[in-house]
């Protein structure tokens, strides 16, 4: 189940050519078709089972055979990625630096790497605005010349720490925020995952994502983690942002 924004029209003859050119010209100067970062929520609100199955998740969507396919469909033209944890204002940890994906060696050794038990101390804060700017910073590091630049932040809460997430909207301008809503499973209070997505959903929508086609996907509990994210990946891997050639999203709004 996803959220996003209104469909654009499809586009031309001519708009499609001129893509192609630039996705040449593009390869030509950095052979980087997309820039993504793989933002993780580690708070406090994650316990261990949780966040094994978000590192496992990922590891596991990555890997699947549809976004593999994907993924490789041209290794002269890579996709490259990035990946962190994220909680309070001070816990953000880089788990994979910037790598293309070239072959099928490497992917299988990016999951290895996402897939290593990791888990350390952190704050029980939620800081969004933390955790964009520090994507922010790792998208300064990232080839200059790809042709699209993609944030995709999974959590479980809204931001409750400094700074705030509208403040650190202009330190990500040209890049798609995406996010993956997980509704979080506590037996003490009964199953309130469901109303728990939509109103996440509603935030994220005003507060998080921006950009062409951003989207918000959901997970109802971390067990359905990695079917969400294989979705959400495949949704992102295959939209290429036409930039000038397109016309400017409309607001967000929900589909389905």
């Amino acid at each position: 189940m996803g959220i996003h924004g209104k469909h654009r029209p499809l586009v031309s003859r001519a708009a499609a050519l001129a893509l192609a050119v630039v996705i040449h010209a593009g390869a030509a100067q950095a052979a980087c078709r997309q820039a993504l970062v793989l933002a993780l929520d580690v708070s406090g609100s994650v316990d261990a089972d949780e966040y094994t199955l978000q590192r496992e998740g990922l590891a596991a969507a990555l890997t699947a055979p549809s976004v593999r396919d994907v993924l490789l469909s041209t290794p002269q033209f890579p996709v490259y990625i990035a990946a962190f944890e994220w909680a309070g204002q001070f816990d953000q940890f880089t788990l994979l630096e910037w790598t293309p994906i070239t072959d099928l060696a490497t992917l299988n050794q990016v999951a290895a790497t996402l897939r290593a038990p990791t888990l350390r101390p952190a704050s029980r804060s939620t800081a969004l605005g933390a955790s964009m700017a520090y994507a922010a910073a790792l998208f300064r590091d990232a080839p200059p010349t790809c042709l699209q630049r993609t944030l995709d932040i999974s959590g479980d809460g809204k931001n409750n720490d400094w700074p705030d997430p509208s403040s650190q909207q202009r330190k990500l301008e040209g890049v798609t925020i995406n996010a993956l809503v997980i509704g979080a499973d506590n037996p003490a209070a009964g199953d309130q995952r469901q109303a728990e997505i939509a109103e996440l959903s509603s935030y994220f929508l005003s507060e998080i994502i921006r950009g062409p086609g951003a989207f918000v996907e959901t997970a109802l509990g971390y067990s359905a983690y990695q079917a969400a994210m294989e979705r959400k990946l495949l949704r992102e891997l295959k939209t290429m942002v036409f930039g000038q050639i397109a016309p400017t999203a409309g607001r967000t709004t929900r589909t389905r």
